[in-house]
């Protein structure tokens, strides 16, 4: 964790103290070549960190190095707190006596001196310390950072410890559970007729039985070709003895002599010694525990393509490296999945109760706790195989089993049958880079089972300076692609994606997260205060802080936390944020970047909050906040204001001064008014939103209250990303068209009228945001504007209110890339819909609500190709199931609200309209009943 911490000064160092500290000559100096120390020492922070956490305990060498890097860590946190408190004083010294006054007088004033005097003094003392802890590095524990080539895996081989993954390698058929499906799904990829090279890559977080897999589908299938080997890769491999192996591997098992001289064969002789062995012969390889993308580079032209039917089988846990050897050869994908409840319940128990009388069996009296132990597996073989082994070792009693139930945590970090495991699933992280680990970390935050939107984390991780800038591209979506490697590296599981693939939602794996809090603790990257755990240790230092459903006295300890950078708060059980606990905070944590409340009692925000100069993140979102307070404006580095469902419902000015502000969430909605106008309540603000150039979210504004000048301004807002706007007169239609011509970034636009009746004029748009995605249009048009057919990345229509004569449907028919389509709410007039052959073939979601006029719904052949969810209703004289419904043989869930007598009936007419119906996997028929809810009945 060292390695994050530098890598995160350096990136910082230069950058933020350039502007000043050139007003004292000397100082630069010193800056640049901590800078330079600290790049050096980067060099072996990786496998200094990995010896340290790997180290015996007993082994004073191992003491040491732990030492080492906790000193080189804590003189990172001292760098970043010099930096930032620095510039909080330079920004304090710019209000007390005004910018423009501030600059007139720099170096004539011997007070404006004082701050950099003190930064001189503090960044000589770093630089000594940082040389004397480089000294030692090299004298004392022999690392030398000229030497690149220091690995993990070479630590690894230095002191061995138990990895149950060998296991895999001869367990047998009896043993194994829940791996014949896929199994069989790769025996039929490798045995097909295909006469090409192949590759089938299996993909899964650690532990996850990757390798018990590749191992029996080995063995069912290399008695099948005419040659056959099996070669563990892993983190560290040397390209020639990995082709040694195969060669080695091929004769062994067809009893011919190795080649002579092949250990002194350089790699380009090894590669024509493959290809002239593999001349017509059908061949199959496993690389079991691949790692690196590069790795198909290293191989593809020694193994190559002989028309024979070769197959190559890679194990990995990343799915970069499984889609990369698409570049030159046909892959296959198996993602393996964690064990369902039932198959990881039956490993438990053979593995727990094996040698028992009653083999294979649970106990009941042991039962709860087992079925509890095997729940936090959540289905991960390698740990309930661990666990499992544990187990079986203790006596069979109800109190055996409980202390490990309670004791879950501590077990994995000490008890030597369960360290594997954390040794396996942190392989994962300590192969992340740098910037990756801080990123991982921070999901650690979080409590358990969490539904983390991606969006708010995202946002977190920007304000908290992980996200390194790149040309071109904007702050979130480098974010994002770090998520998605996270994603990919399989160390975040997706929980809930959009219809067009993006993720919603994610969440880490139980005993994935309990490595993280140990490493979040012992880099001293972060604490959780949960229930009654809220006390720190003496001498705990920490640089976030997650408070879960516990009391907020913790933040009066200001002489251990005052440093913290981030606080997010998971209250929602009742516990209130005191004003006195806001006074603390705004007085005592001036180095916050991150303040969350989200969800939490909170009533009102404290005057002082304006004192908070690092703030970048503040989320009120789903708090009873309904008022700001004028200081909101010295947030000079806030980025993300999130007061949605909150009560805040007008900005003061002052909002207009935070120039580098992205986000600005604002709205509520009462559902009590379901889909009305006034359901959804925006916010009012004042003149001078123009200023706000950086913004990339404005949801929502309330055009009425904040009037046409604002709407006018907004064309100021050339970054836009999402804009919504409502209570929107027609006369300020033309206006509003004017401002998002300009809006060349916006990707999703929400318009919604003052009332159901009011006309939204927006045909005056000549030149539509091109990558816009998402369109949402609430109020009365006389008909569709033409421009919308223009827009080739629409995925997302919803028309409210619209009253429109024309078909919709033959106005947007030439939008191949819409994925959702929500007719609703009489937004069309007539009486037929009617889906001609082509129109939306990528259509998923397509709901036709409220249409009171609509009689006839017709869907051709060739229509809605991909159309997964269907809904109707309340549509009374819509009489029939709609005409060619069969047609949708990708239908997964039908939904009629409130249809007529006459329309329930048609379903049980006979015809292939009817099989469809009948066979669709979810049908649902809603009924209204009082108090605007339904009843439901489902029919599967």
């Amino acid at each position: 964790m060292s390695e994050t911490a530098i890598g995160y000064v350096i990136d910082h160092l230069v950058s933020l103290l350039a502007q000043e500290v050139n007003f004292l000559r000397g100082v630069r100096s010193e800056v640049l070549c901590i800078k330079l120390e600290l790049e050096a020492l980067q060099c072996f922070l990786k496998y200094a960190d990995m010896k340290a956490e790997t180290e015996r305990s007993d082994c004073e060498a191992g003491d040491g190095v732990k030492a080492w890097v906790k000193q080189l860590r804590e003189v990172a946190f001292q760098i970043e707190d010099v930096i930032d408190e620095y510039t909080l004083q330079l920004a304090q010294s710019h209000r007390r006596r005004g910018f423009i006054a501030y600059l007139h007088e720099i170096g004539r004033s011997v007070v404006k001196l004082q701050p950099r005097i003190h930064i001189a003094s503090q960044i000589h003392d770093i630089k000594l310390a940082v040389l004397n802890i480089k000294e030692r590095s090299t004298g004392k524990y022999g690392f030398d950072s000229t030497k690149e080539g220091m690995s993990i895996a070479s630590h690894e081989d230095e002191h061995s410890w138990y990895d149950p993954r060998k296991g895999a390698l001869y367990l047998q058929e009896a043993d194994v559970v829940g791996i014949e499906s896929p199994r069989d799904e790769l025996v039929g990829w490798l045995l097909d007729k295909k006469l090409q090279r192949t590759v089938t890559s299996v993909v899964g977080m650690g532990g996850l039985g990757k390798t018990t897999l590749a191992k029996k589908v080995y063995d069912s299938v290399k008695e099948k070709f005419d040659c056959h080997a099996w070669i563990a890769v892993s983190q560290s491999y040397r390209k020639e003895e990995l082709l040694k192996g195969v060669i080695k591997q091929f004769s062994e098992g067809n009893k011919e002599p190795i080649p002579k001289g092949i250990d002194a064969m350089d790699e380009d002789e090894l590669t024509q010694q493959l290809r002239k062995y593999l001349q017509q012969k059908r061949y199959v390889v496993i690389f079991d525990d691949v790692w690196r993308v590069h790795f198909w580079g290293d191989i593809e032209h020694a193994l190559l393509d002989n028309q024979s039917g070769g197959r190559i089988v890679i194990t990995t846990r990343s799915m970069e490296v499984a889609n990369f050897c698409r570049i030159s050869c046909l892959v296959h994908i198996h993602k393996l999945q964690p064990l369902p409840p039932e198959m990881a319940w039956k490993l438990f128990c053979k593995k727990t109760f094996q040698f028992e009388s009653d083999q294979g069996h649970c106990p009941a009296d042991l039962e709860k706790l087992s079925r509890n132990i095997v729940e936090r597996c959540n289905g991960l073989p390698l740990a309930i195989v661990a666990i499992a082994g544990l187990l079986s070792t203790k006596d069979k009693r109800v109190n055996e089993w409980r202390k490990l139930h309670d004791s879950l945590h501590s077990e994995l970090e000490s008890n030597p049958y369960l360290t594997s495991i954390t040794r396996i699933l942190s392989l994962s992280y300590n192969d992340l880079p740098y910037y990756l680990k801080s990123c991982f970390l921070y999901i650690g935050m979080y409590p358990e089972n969490y539904p983390i939107r991606c969006s708010r984390l995202i946002r977190q991780w920007i304000a908290e300076g992980f996200v390194k800038q790149k040309k071109d591209k904007t702050s979130e979506e480098v974010a994002l692609e770090y998520l998605t490697e996270l994603i990919h590296r399989s160390l975040v599981q997706v929980s809930c994606v959009d219809l067009d693939g993006k993720v919603r939602t994610c969440r880490i794996h139980d005993l994935l997260r309990e490595v993280i809090l140990k490493k979040m603790e012992d880099a001293s990257f972060g604490h959780i205060l949960s229930g009654d755990k809220s006390i720190f240790r003496g001498g705990l230092v920490t640089r976030r802080l997650s408070i879960v459903n516990s009391s907020y006295d913790v933040l009066s300890s200001t002489d251990q936390i005052s440093h913290v950078r981030t606080i997010l708060s998971f209250n929602s059980n009742g516990i209130v944020l005191e004003n006195s606990v806001q006074s603390t905070l705004s007085k005592n944590f001036k180095l916050l970047k991150v303040l969350d409340f989200e969800d939490g009692h909170v009533d009102s925000v404290h005057e002082d909050i304006g004192n908070l100069f690092h703030l970048r993140y503040l989320s009120l979102r789903s708090t009873r906040v309904s008022m700001l307070p004028r200081s909101i404006g010295e947030l000079a580095n806030l980025e993300t204001l999130d007061l949605k469902k909150s009560f805040v419902f007008e900005l003061p000015s002052e909002i207009k001064r935070l120039h580098k502000l992205r986000h600005l969430l604002a709205y509520n909605h009462d559902h009590a008014m379901h889909y009305g106008l006034s359901a959804r309540k925006g916010i009012k603000l004042e003149n001078g939103i123009g200023c706000l150039e950086g913004l990339h979210k404005l949801y929502m504004l309330d055009a009425n209250a904040s009037g046409v000048d604002r709407i006018k301004e907004l064309r100021k807002l050339t970054q836009l990303r999402r804009l919504g706007i409502e209570k929107l007169k027609s006369e300020d239609g033309k206006i509003l068209c004017w401002s998002i011509e300009e809006m060349k970034h916006l990707e999703s636009l929400d318009v919604r009228a003052i009332s159901e009746d009011n006309i939204i004029d927006l045909e005056s748009i000549s030149s539509p945001p091109q990558f816009l995605q998402r369109l949402y249009l609430y109020g009365r048009l006389n008909k569709l504007p033409e421009w919308i057919t223009k827009l080739e990345n629409l995925s997302r229509i919803e028309i409210f209110w619209s009253k429109l004569e024309e078909d919709p449907v033959k106005s947007l028919k030439n939008l191949h890339n819409l994925l959702e389509l929500i007719i609703t709410h009489n937004a069309y007039d007539g009486e037929q819909l009617q889906f001609e052959k082509g129109v939306f073939p990528k259509l998923k979601i397509l709901k036709l609500r409220n249409l009171s006029g609509l009689r006839c719904v017709v869907i051709e052949e060739g229509s809605l190709q991909n159309l997964e969810n269907l809904c109707i209703g309340p549509s009374p004289k819509l009489k029939e199931v709609p005409f060619g419904i069969c047609h949708l043989q990708k239908l997964e869930m039908l939904e009629f609200y409130d249809m007529s007598h006459e329309f329930i009936m048609s379903m049980h007419s006979k015809g292939e309209d009817y099989e469809i119906v009948q066979h669709v996997p979810l049908l649902l028929i809603h009924y209204g009943c009082d108090g605007g809810e339904y009843k439901t009945v489902r029919l599967y």
